[in-house]
Protein backbone atom coordinates (compact mmCIF):
# COMPACT_ATOMS: atom_id res chain seq x y z
CA UNK A 1 0.00 0.00 0.00
CA UNK A 2 1.20 3.33 -0.76
CA UNK A 3 0.92 6.29 1.39
CA UNK A 4 1.29 10.18 0.88
CA UNK A 5 1.83 12.26 3.90
CA UNK A 6 1.70 16.03 4.35
CA UNK A 7 4.04 18.54 6.01
CA UNK A 8 5.06 16.70 9.45
CA UNK A 9 6.78 19.86 10.50
CA UNK A 10 8.65 17.90 13.69
CA UNK A 11 5.42 16.66 14.91
CA UNK A 12 6.35 13.25 15.33
CA UNK A 13 3.92 12.07 18.25
CA UNK A 14 1.25 12.78 15.41
CA UNK A 15 3.35 10.96 13.05
CA UNK A 16 3.24 7.82 15.13
CA UNK A 17 -0.37 8.18 15.75
CA UNK A 18 -0.93 8.46 12.10
CA UNK A 19 1.34 5.73 11.08
CA UNK A 20 -0.84 3.50 13.74
CA UNK A 21 -4.14 4.84 12.47
CA UNK A 22 -3.29 3.39 8.80
CA UNK A 23 -1.58 -0.12 9.77
CA UNK A 24 1.39 0.76 8.61
CA UNK A 25 3.82 -2.54 7.99
CA UNK A 26 7.22 -1.45 6.65
CA UNK A 27 7.30 -4.91 5.08
CA UNK A 28 4.38 -4.21 3.02
CA UNK A 29 4.21 -0.56 2.54
CA UNK A 30 5.76 2.82 1.30
CA UNK A 31 4.94 6.21 2.44
CA UNK A 32 5.77 9.45 0.48
CA UNK A 33 6.08 12.16 2.84
CA UNK A 34 5.65 15.83 0.82
CA UNK A 35 8.27 17.49 2.23
CA UNK A 36 8.97 20.00 5.71
CA UNK A 37 9.82 17.18 7.52
CA UNK A 38 11.33 19.35 10.41
CA UNK A 39 10.56 22.72 12.32
CA UNK A 40 8.29 24.07 14.57
CA UNK A 41 6.93 21.47 16.03
CA UNK A 42 8.68 19.94 19.05
CA UNK A 43 9.95 16.65 17.26
CA UNK A 44 12.31 17.53 14.25
CA UNK A 45 15.28 14.76 15.52
CA UNK A 46 12.55 12.49 16.80
CA UNK A 47 10.65 12.74 12.87
CA UNK A 48 14.59 12.17 11.04
CA UNK A 49 15.41 9.47 13.16
CA UNK A 50 11.51 7.62 12.72
CA UNK A 51 11.95 8.10 9.00
CA UNK A 52 15.44 6.89 8.84
CA UNK A 53 14.84 3.92 10.64
CA UNK A 54 12.12 2.82 8.02
CA UNK A 55 14.36 2.52 5.79
CA UNK A 56 13.50 2.07 2.13
CA UNK A 57 9.63 1.73 3.22
CA UNK A 58 9.72 5.74 3.20
CA UNK A 59 10.58 8.27 0.37
CA UNK A 60 10.41 12.19 1.37
CA UNK A 61 10.82 15.35 -0.29
CA UNK A 62 12.39 18.20 1.02
CA UNK A 63 10.24 21.32 1.40
CA UNK A 64 11.75 25.01 2.18
CA UNK A 65 11.84 24.66 5.99
CA UNK A 66 14.52 21.16 5.52
CA UNK A 67 16.50 23.48 3.27
CA UNK A 68 16.68 26.18 5.53
CA UNK A 69 17.78 23.85 8.14
CA UNK A 70 20.37 22.80 5.46
CA UNK A 71 20.98 26.39 5.26
CA UNK A 72 21.13 27.10 9.17
CA UNK A 73 23.60 24.19 9.51
CA UNK A 74 26.19 25.91 6.75
CA UNK A 75 26.06 29.26 8.94
CA UNK A 76 24.30 31.42 5.92
CA UNK A 77 21.09 31.54 7.88
CA UNK A 78 20.39 32.68 10.84
CA UNK A 79 17.92 30.68 12.67
CA UNK A 80 14.19 31.79 13.31
CA UNK A 81 12.87 32.77 16.89
CA UNK A 82 10.24 29.84 16.12
CA UNK A 83 12.77 26.96 14.68
CA UNK A 84 13.09 24.07 16.57
CA UNK A 85 15.88 22.41 14.91
CA UNK A 86 18.39 22.66 18.13
CA UNK A 87 18.33 19.31 18.91
CA UNK A 88 19.47 18.47 15.16
CA UNK A 89 22.49 21.00 15.35
CA UNK A 90 23.26 19.71 18.85
CA UNK A 91 23.24 16.20 18.14
CA UNK A 92 26.83 14.54 18.08
CA UNK A 93 25.47 12.89 14.96
CA UNK A 94 24.56 16.23 13.18
CA UNK A 95 26.92 15.45 10.02
CA UNK A 96 25.39 12.31 9.39
CA UNK A 97 21.72 13.72 9.83
CA UNK A 98 22.24 16.41 7.25
CA UNK A 99 24.20 14.35 4.76
CA UNK A 100 20.78 11.94 4.64
CA UNK A 101 18.02 15.18 4.50
CA UNK A 102 20.16 16.14 1.39
CA UNK A 103 19.39 12.60 -0.17
CA UNK A 104 16.16 13.69 -0.30
CA UNK A 105 13.76 14.26 -3.49
CA UNK A 106 13.04 17.67 -4.87
CA UNK A 107 9.73 16.12 -6.76
CA UNK A 108 9.10 12.16 -7.11
CA UNK A 109 6.33 9.83 -8.40
CA UNK A 110 4.24 7.05 -6.61
CA UNK A 111 1.20 5.11 -8.28
CA UNK A 112 0.56 7.48 -11.40
CA UNK A 113 0.78 10.49 -8.99
CA UNK A 114 3.96 14.02 -9.35
CA UNK A 115 5.14 14.58 -5.63
CA UNK A 116 6.09 18.24 -5.67
CA UNK A 117 6.38 20.12 -1.95
CA UNK A 118 4.60 23.41 -3.24
CA UNK A 119 3.74 23.59 -7.23
CA UNK A 120 4.70 23.99 -10.78
CA UNK A 121 4.63 27.05 -12.86
CA UNK A 122 2.11 26.42 -15.78
CA UNK A 123 5.24 26.06 -18.30
CA UNK A 124 6.50 22.75 -16.14
CA UNK A 125 4.99 19.51 -17.84
CA UNK A 126 5.82 16.94 -15.05
CA UNK A 127 8.76 15.64 -17.31
CA UNK A 128 10.15 18.50 -16.82
CA UNK A 129 9.56 19.24 -13.49
CA UNK A 130 10.73 15.75 -12.64
CA UNK A 131 14.41 16.70 -14.85
CA UNK A 132 14.77 20.15 -13.15
CA UNK A 133 14.58 19.35 -9.63
CA UNK A 134 16.64 16.13 -10.55
CA UNK A 135 19.42 19.20 -11.64
CA UNK A 136 18.96 20.67 -8.08
CA UNK A 137 19.13 16.80 -6.25
CA UNK A 138 22.22 16.67 -7.37
CA UNK A 139 23.49 20.22 -6.72
CA UNK A 140 22.24 19.32 -2.85
CA UNK A 141 23.89 15.86 -2.80
CA UNK A 142 27.69 17.38 -4.08
CA UNK A 143 30.17 19.94 -3.19
CA UNK A 144 28.31 23.06 -5.20
CA UNK A 145 25.56 23.23 -2.00
CA UNK A 146 28.06 25.21 -0.45
CA UNK A 147 28.26 28.05 -3.19
CA UNK A 148 24.66 27.56 -3.57
CA UNK A 149 23.40 28.04 0.06
CA UNK A 150 24.09 31.53 0.60
CA UNK A 151 22.50 32.70 -2.50
CA UNK A 152 19.67 30.71 -2.25
CA UNK A 153 17.14 32.82 -1.32
CA UNK A 154 15.65 35.55 -2.82
CA UNK A 155 12.09 35.78 -5.25
CA UNK A 156 14.38 36.87 -8.41
CA UNK A 157 14.40 35.77 -11.61
CA UNK A 158 10.28 35.52 -10.88
CA UNK A 159 9.37 34.13 -14.65
CA UNK A 160 10.80 30.58 -16.13
CA UNK A 161 13.62 31.13 -18.80
CA UNK A 162 14.92 27.86 -20.49
CA UNK A 163 17.86 29.99 -20.80
CA UNK A 164 18.66 30.92 -17.01
CA UNK A 165 21.79 29.04 -15.84
CA UNK A 166 23.71 28.82 -12.32
CA UNK A 167 22.29 30.42 -9.18
CA UNK A 168 19.33 32.07 -11.50
CA UNK A 169 18.66 28.56 -12.52
CA UNK A 170 19.36 26.77 -9.49
CA UNK A 171 16.75 29.38 -7.21
CA UNK A 172 14.06 29.79 -9.73
CA UNK A 173 13.54 25.63 -9.80
CA UNK A 174 13.97 25.56 -5.72
CA UNK A 175 11.23 28.77 -5.19
CA UNK A 176 8.68 26.62 -7.28
CA UNK A 177 9.28 23.16 -6.02
CA UNK A 178 9.34 24.26 -2.47
CA UNK A 179 7.75 27.50 -2.00
CA UNK A 180 5.15 28.35 -4.85
CA UNK A 181 1.16 29.70 -3.85
CA UNK A 182 0.29 32.04 -6.03
CA UNK A 183 1.30 32.70 -10.37
CA UNK A 184 0.17 34.43 -12.99
CA UNK A 185 -0.25 32.38 -16.61
CA UNK A 186 2.88 33.46 -17.82
CA UNK A 187 4.88 31.80 -14.63
CA UNK A 188 5.44 34.81 -12.68
CA UNK A 189 5.84 34.05 -9.58
CA UNK A 190 4.23 35.74 -6.16
CA UNK A 191 5.35 35.81 -2.90
CA UNK A 192 3.74 38.00 -0.68
CA UNK A 193 0.27 35.99 -0.48
CA UNK A 194 0.12 33.11 1.65
CA UNK A 195 -3.71 32.69 2.99
CA UNK A 196 -6.38 30.72 1.42
CA UNK A 197 -6.66 30.52 -2.91
CA UNK A 198 -9.51 33.08 -3.00
CA UNK A 199 -7.37 35.77 -1.84
CA UNK A 200 -5.21 35.73 -4.82
CA UNK A 201 -3.86 39.24 -5.96
CA UNK A 202 -5.22 40.83 -9.12
CA UNK A 203 -3.50 39.00 -12.07
CA UNK A 204 -2.83 35.52 -9.67
CA UNK A 205 -4.57 32.23 -9.41
CA UNK A 206 -3.30 29.38 -6.99
CA UNK A 207 -0.77 27.25 -9.03
CA UNK A 208 -2.86 24.14 -10.36
CA UNK A 209 -6.17 26.44 -11.67
CA UNK A 210 -4.53 27.77 -14.42
CA UNK A 211 -6.57 25.72 -16.87
CA UNK A 212 -3.79 25.62 -19.67
CA UNK A 213 -0.66 24.46 -17.37
CA UNK A 214 1.39 22.17 -19.22
CA UNK A 215 1.13 19.46 -15.70
CA UNK A 216 -2.88 19.41 -16.83
CA UNK A 217 -4.28 16.36 -16.73
CA UNK A 218 -1.25 14.50 -14.24
CA UNK A 219 -2.29 13.87 -10.91
CA UNK A 220 -0.46 16.04 -8.69
CA UNK A 221 -0.15 15.72 -4.93
CA UNK A 222 1.39 18.60 -2.69
CA UNK A 223 2.00 20.23 0.80
CA UNK A 224 3.20 23.53 1.93
CA UNK A 225 -0.30 25.53 1.84
CA UNK A 226 -1.75 24.98 5.31
CA UNK A 227 -4.37 27.54 4.48
CA UNK A 228 -5.49 25.32 1.95
CA UNK A 229 -6.95 22.38 3.72
CA UNK A 230 -7.85 19.34 2.17
CA UNK A 231 -8.19 19.26 -1.00
CA UNK A 232 -9.18 16.12 -2.74
CA UNK A 233 -10.02 15.64 -6.60
CA UNK A 234 -9.49 13.05 -8.79
CA UNK A 235 -6.08 14.57 -10.03
CA UNK A 236 -5.08 16.90 -7.42
CA UNK A 237 -3.98 16.34 -3.59
CA UNK A 238 -3.43 19.22 -1.38
CA UNK A 239 -2.20 17.59 1.81
CA UNK A 240 -0.74 20.28 4.35
CA UNK A 241 -3.92 20.16 6.35
CA UNK A 242 -1.99 22.23 9.32
CA UNK A 243 -0.59 19.66 12.13
CA UNK A 244 1.70 22.15 13.55
CA UNK A 245 -0.71 24.75 13.34
CA UNK A 246 -3.45 22.69 15.36
CA UNK A 247 -4.91 20.84 12.84
CA UNK A 248 -4.40 17.56 11.23
CA UNK A 249 -1.75 15.10 9.99
CA UNK A 250 -2.98 13.77 7.02
CA UNK A 251 -2.24 10.44 4.78
CA UNK A 252 -3.96 9.20 1.85
CA UNK A 253 -3.64 6.11 0.52
CA UNK A 254 -3.30 5.80 -3.79
CA UNK A 255 -2.65 2.13 -4.77
CA UNK A 256 -4.85 -0.06 -6.62
CA UNK A 257 -7.27 2.80 -7.71
CA UNK A 258 -8.38 3.32 -4.18
CA UNK A 259 -8.48 6.73 -2.14
CA UNK A 260 -8.34 6.36 1.75
CA UNK A 261 -8.25 9.43 3.67
CA UNK A 262 -6.84 9.15 7.31
CA UNK A 263 -6.37 12.05 9.66
CA UNK A 264 -5.11 12.69 12.95
CA UNK A 265 -5.24 15.74 15.16
CA UNK A 266 -1.92 17.52 16.23
CA UNK A 267 -1.96 18.47 19.97
CA UNK A 268 0.80 21.42 18.73
CA UNK A 269 -1.22 24.77 18.79
CA UNK A 270 1.56 27.12 17.10
CA UNK A 271 1.14 30.45 14.92
CA UNK A 272 2.07 30.28 11.47
CA UNK A 273 5.12 32.32 10.00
Amino acid sequence: MHYLIGDLQGCCDAFERLLEEIGFSPSRDRLHVLGDLVNRGPGSLQVLERLHGLGSSAGYLLGNHDLHLLAVAAGVRPAHKRDTLTHILDHPRREAWLEWLRQGRLADRAEGWLLVHAGLVPQWSAERAMALAGEVEAMLRGPALRDFLPQMYGNEPVRWDEAHTGIERMRFIVNVLTRIRFCSADGTLEFDSKDAAETAPPGFAPWFEHPHRASAGQPIAFGHWSTLGLINRPDLLSLDTGCVWGGELTAVRVDGGRREVTQVRCAQSQIPG
